[in-house]
């Protein structure tokens, strides 16, 4: 008996510290430089790949069968993936779920996004946590041909997301109307024909699901892009402002974004509610400010403690930055802690209902165990 073949890899990870992990490749060819996290989710690979969070990196899945419930576009949550490239454990196998309409890697291939298979992703995920989050080049070939000096030098030129407004390359073009709802069975996304608060959404990178859940609340929501000043929001005559998720470093969107948010905390008693990004804008706003985090939070089982209740809430995450606690200025409270680390995951204002969290507690893992952050933000603005 014959022993087989030993398959010739397909794909290579070159990271910029000359470290390469060679594996088959699947979904689009050619070649993405990023920056590397993990994710520890064990489901919503489709979410996480079309999270405009996630601009500038490659994805780690460390949940092994990634791939194996298909796609459908109705877990879209922007128009195409935003992550760069996606790392898995084993390669894909064929779907088995009735809303599946394509395969995983038919899907990255139409929309030019390159994947790796067959990785000792707890091997990476160690070095990532251990070294930060590194640069990275990923390739796809499928002759199996690589030049692995030229994509360490890939790797090495990479800038980095420190000072990188993502915000703008992700941001809507031109405002729109949001009506959708969260799903439910059987009738799917149903819409909200009777809102009653008119929200202003700054879209720094919105996922779907956060217009839903505004929407699921009892809101109108109109959505302005990333640069839109403080004339251009007042001008809808909100109830509430709503300040999105979104990529990049928070001190590089702030540039323009702080100031439009400063003009209308100083200008206007309206209710505020930031998540993610929103959160960090918010926070710089206010007087504090943001730091690197090593590897960041990425997944979907991260305990978050409500620090004025005591309650315990399992939350999704996705940040490489962190709002530092120890320069919020008087007036300004933390509410909310990672329990992993203890960094901040959100804020209010003391006197006032303007609030934010670094969690998402529109992506349900819990399964809503935030959702009343939205419900808090809608009765915030009034009967």
């Amino acid at each position: 008996m014959s022993l087989a073949t030993p398959q010739k890899p397909t794909a290579c990870l070159a990271l910029a510290d000359g470290t390469l992990f060679y594996g088959q490749g699947f979904g689009a060819t050619g070649q993405a430089q990023a920056e590397l996290c993990f994710n520890t989710a064990m489901s919503g690979y489709q979410e996480i790949m079309t999270d405009p969070s996630y601009a500038g990196q490659i994805v780690t899945f460390t949940f092994p069968h990634i791939g194996n419930t298909g796609v459908t576009p109705e877990d879209d949550e922007t128009g195409d993936p935003v992550a760069a490239g996606m790392v898995v454990k084993w390669m894909p196998t064929q779907s088995s779920n009735w809303r599946a309409v394509q395969q995983l890697s038919d899907w990255l291939a139409a929309r030019g996004r390159i994947a790796i298979g067959g990785i000792d992703t707890r091997r990476l995920t160690r070095a990532i946590r251990q070294q930060g989050a590194p640069h990275v080049a990923l390739a796809h070939d499928p002759e199996g041909n690589f030049d692995v000096e030229a994509l360490v030098a890939a790797a090495r030129a990479f800038p980095g997301l420190t000072g990188l407004d993502l915000a703008k390359d992700v941001t809507c073009a031109q405002s729109y109307r949001w009506d959708e709802m969260r799903w439910a069975w059987p009738e799917g996304y149903a819409r909200q024909t009777a809102p009653r608060k008119k929200v202003v959404a700054i879209d720094y990178g919105a996922k779907r699901n956060i217009l839903r859940c505004l929407a699921s609340a009892g809101c109108d929501v109109t959505v302005l892009p990333a640069s839109a000043t403080k004339e251009e929001v007042l001008a809808h005559s909100p109830d509430g402002i709503f300040l999105s998720n979104g990529p990049g470093d928070p001190a590089a969107t702030g540039a323009y974004a702080v100031p439009m948010i400063r003009g209308l905390l100083d200008d206007t008693d309206l209710p505020m509610f930031g998540i993610c990004l929103g959160h960090q804008m918010l926070a710089l706003a206010l007087g504090g400010k943001t730091i690197k985090m090593n590897h960041g939070h990425h997944g979907a089982n991260h305990p978050v403690k409500d620090v004025e209740t005591g309650k315990v809430e399992i939350t999704s995450m996705n940040h490489g930055f962190a709002v530092d606690s120890q320069t919020l200025p008087k007036g300004v409270l933390e509410t909310h802690v990672s329990l992993f680390d203890g960094s901040n995951c959100g804020i209010r204002m003391s006197e006032r209902p303007v609030f934010s969290v670094q969690h998402h507690p529109e992506a349900s893992p819990g399964p809503q165990d935030s959702f009343y952050l939205f419900e808090r933000f809608v009765n915030s603005m009034g009967a």
